[in-house]
């Protein structure tokens, strides 16, 4: 019997990954807590229902990303991008 695309949610927690590149990766549903990702950089990754809680997201970079319901300390990340949008300048 094959099995194909079988892969576990990856999960990181008490971890410092500073100045990390995920590129052209799927990291739907991953979650990451308590993790420092300062400078970090994902570019082409499905970030789909992922969960960052008390993440360091400092100077990180986010493009031509799938981010469809990700997270951030449980609020949805086109909330905050409508939010931000709408500000006043």
């Amino acid at each position: 019997m094959e099995i194909h695309n079988v892969r576990e949610i990856l999960l990181v927690r008490d971890s410092d990954i500073t100045e990390s590149h995920f590129s052209n990766a799927k990291l739907l549903e991953s979650r990451f807590d308590d993790v420092n990702l300062h400078k970090s950089i994902f570019t082409d990754v499905d970030l789909s229902e992922a969960t960052f809680t008390n993440v360091n997201l400092t100077n990180a970079s986010i493009k031509e990303s799938n981010i469809t319901g990700m997270k951030i300390n449980e609020v949805l990340v086109s909330d905050l991008i409508r939010a931000y949008q709408s500000r006043p300048k």
